[in-house]
């Protein structure tokens, strides 16, 4: 079994990214709540995910979204955050909410749409650049409704194009993480609908491709940490955006649903060595919280991926590896069971201490006076939230 110094200093160098656009107003397709006290700009989406870094010690990086957190001045953006303690994290693109875009982007039968989505593609790299990001992220809801709308193949081959002047536009130290979503909103076809799609672009692309997993974006019944294990296993797995669904791409806060996956998950991440700095995969949280107050929601979302790690640490991988060994199948699931059963709460309340925080993260948000402080600063003006 792992040592408790050891398993705390995991938990202690633990890094999870939130997104701008969850502190902002978001919702369901039929309907955005607003709340007040909303950001109403992206340096006041900043100042909110510094309140969530500042309880929790382990989000320092926030995650923007082009055009939604678009700015005159990237780099005077990339300093506000310096200011707060934070770091600009993954730039994601954006060619889905454009009229021109109700066919496909990339993969668009009409090659002026297509070089309007790739010239937006080459601009969020420009955005990297400036802000010193490492990761693009990529997500295309581009695909067909009705057998024979377009043609499979050559939408493939669209899409290994632009994937390909994109990849060639990276710098050094940058990657593209391309995710996937087996629907929604193309009914039909999907033109990456699955990890093995991505892979298959990321594989031929090179060594700076790399597929991110979203956790809300597989049919019911997926295996999930399979997915995970192998992707570590071919050093292919970039990151994670964490959520969680009951029904379809519920975009809940992670683990709401079912915090056995997000173990089950964490444990293959432990398991693969994905853990580590060196392996390089982002841990992003990508949730819309439609009735729940924003900053609370996140800083409890932080926490349950930090208790499913801690899980994931506590399993005694020397009694595991022996049941597995011997064939001894209620060993071996007793071992990972062991673990899940295991309260971690006073564990990261010490991790917490040691580092000078509060053991309860979000009693100390409430006590801070934020919420009342940003809802009466923040009246007026436009709130940020889906496409602002």
């Amino acid at each position: 079994m792992t040592a408790p110094s050891a398993v705390k200093a995991a938990l202690a160098s633990q890094a999870i990214e939130t997104p701008s656009w969850a502190y902002g107003n978001s919702g369901t397709r039929f309907k955005v709540f607003a709340q007040p006290g909303v950001p109403r700009d992206p340096r006041e989406k900043l100042d909110d995910a510094a309140q969530v870094h500042r309880h929790t010690g382990v989000a320092p990086t926030v995650a923007l979204h082009i055009p939604w957190d678009r700015v005159d001045d990237y780099a005077a953006l990339a300093r506000h955050a310096d200011d707060l303690g934070l770091r600009l994290g993954a730039i994601n693109a954006n060619v889905f909410q454009d009229d021109d875009y109700k066919l496909g982007s990339v993969c668009h039968p009409d090659a002026a749409v297509r070089r309007k989505a790739l010239d937006h593609l080459f601009e969020c790299v420009d955005i990297m650049d400036a802000t010193g990001s490492r990761d693009l992220k990529l997500w295309f809801s581009d695909g067909t409704n009705y057998p024979g709308q377009d043609d499979i193949r050559a939408r493939q081959d669209r899409l290994a194009e632009a994937l390909t002047a994109v990849y060639q536009r990276l710098g050094d130290d940058q990657r593209m993480l391309l995710e996937y979503k087996f629907f929604e909103p193309a009914f039909y076809t999907t033109d990456v609908p699955d990890w093995g799609t991505a892979y298959a672009h990321c594989l031929k692309l090179g060594p700076k491709a790399q597929v991110v997993v979203d956790t809300g974006h597989h049919a019911p019944g997926t295996n999930i940490e399979f997915i995970v294990a192998l992707l570590l296993r071919e050093g292919k797995l970039g990151g994670f955006d964490f959520n969680s669904r009951f029904y379809a791409d519920d975009d809940l806060m992670v683990g709401a649903a079912d915090p056995f996956q997000l173990f089950r998950i964490m444990y293959e991440v432990v398991r693969g060595g994905g853990l580590d700095p060196a392996a390089g995969v982002a841990f992003m949280l990508d949730q819309c919280h439609n009735i729940e107050p924003k900053v609370p929601a996140i800083i409890r979302s932080v926490m349950n991926v930090q208790e499913a790690t801690a899980k994931a640490l506590l399993v005694d991988r020397d009694a595991l590896a022996a049941a597995q060994a011997s064939g001894d199948v209620l060993g071996a699931n007793a071992a990972l069971m062991d673990a899940f059963s295991t309260d971690v709460r006073p564990l990261l309340a010490e991790v917490r201490e040691d580092a000078g925080l509060d053991p309860d993260p979000v009693a100390a948000y409430h006590r801070s006076g934020w919420a009342e402080k940003i809802i009466e600063e923040r009246k007026g003006g436009q709130q940020a939230g889906w496409g602002a």
